[in-house]
């Protein structure tokens, strides 16, 4: 029977009464669904490595990170400098992956609709209250729409899929940024309000003559019609992997913080209400066993959770970002 060396005799004891590495995370629901599937994949590959994220928006995720209170928070509108002053703790955002915000809508018996910049700020503003306005009928040539009232939906917490559509809003209509502007928590003119990505298309499938917003995996999970919208180049598209990752490709020069916004992007067939989304952790890390467990996880979702991304139509990070993000990671203490 061959002996096993004392040294990886040791080694091996040592790992297996290693204390198990409990990460905690909140934040975003716009991420939630690849999320769920990285840490779990993770998980399975790791089993000293626990795991637990909150889905609680965006906003939430940054109060709570910022506080201590969780290991890392996950956003999709990037922190303001004054969060980033005020926090408890000096934070980082890591770019994860990318994602798209889609207008979905429920009309009898029309399964697309075209959605110009203007009508959608139009919409969101009260301006445009009837689905066969001549405003939305001008993009629609030939599409029979209906006498109906539109309902309005938005997200009723603070949200990085509302600060997407919102910041999109802001780029494309004068009057929204000059008005509600771009946040988390806009200030909604008109609408209803739902929770999360999760409550939004629950509640626009449930209601006839209704248009929100969400992140395209939940779109497609619960089955709503999907708009085009026109993109920069004056093309019509629909949210798509290939579209958020023509917008990616627009970018000239990557902030060293990665915080940017890529909304209304060049390009023929650019997506128009893309984004990154992104993980928030420590500069510097209290308990060291964390942060390694931590620093790893990162690298993980930067190389190999990036294949992932796909099947659940995100876009994986373009890899001059990825080889930048990596060495950012690489660097925290």
């Amino acid at each position: 029977m061959r002996r096993i060396p004392f040294a990886v005799l040791m080694l091996l004891l040592t790992c297996a009464n290693a204390p198990a590495q409990r990460l905690s995370g909140a934040g975003s629901t716009f991420s939630y669904p690849i999320y769920s599937k990285w840490f779990s994949e993770y998980s399975a590959a790791h089993p000293g490595v626990h795991i637990s994220y909150q889905p609680i928006g965006s906003a939430a995720g940054i109060r709570q990170v910022s506080a201590g209170l969780v290991d890392f928070g996950a956003t999709d509108g990037p922190m303001t400098d004054y969060q980033l002053a005020s926090a408890k703790i000096k934070l980082i955002h890591i770019p994860a992956v990318l994602g798209a915000v889609a207008p979905i809508f429920n009309v009898a018996g029309i399964g697309d609709i075209k959605f110009g910049p203007e009508v959608l700020a139009g919409i969101y503003l009260g301006r445009i209250q009837d689905w066969n306005d001549a405003r939305i009928a001008q993009d629609n040539p030939g599409v029979r729409l209906p006498n109906q009232r539109i309902i309005v939906v938005h997200r009723s917490d603070g949200s990085g899929t509302s600060y997407i559509f919102a910041d999109y809003l802001s780029k494309v209509s004068k009057e929204w940024d000059q008005g509600p502007g771009k946040g988390t928590s806009p200030a909604w003119p008109v609408g209803r309000g739902a929770s999360g990505n999760e409550g939004v298309a629950d509640l626009v499938s449930k209601s006839p003559g209704a248009i929100g917003y969400v992140e395209l995996t939940y779109a497609l999970n619960h089955q709503v019609s999907v708009g085009e919208v026109k993109n920069a180049a004056g093309n019509w598209v629909k949210a798509s992997i290939e579209g958020v990752t023509t917008a990616a490709a627009g970018i000239d020069v990557l902030p060293a913080d990665y915080r940017m916004s890529i909304v209304n992007a060049p390009g023929s067939g650019a997506y128009p209400i893309s984004s990154f989304t992104w993980l928030l952790v420590p500069l510097r890390f209290t308990n060291a066993a964390k942060g390694r467990a931590l620093k790893d996880l990162l690298s993980w979702i930067v190389t190999t959770g990036q294949g992932e991304a796909a099947s659940l139509s995100y876009a994986p990070l373009p890899k001059p970002i990825a080889d930048k993000v990596l060495a950012t990671i690489a660097a925290l203490r």
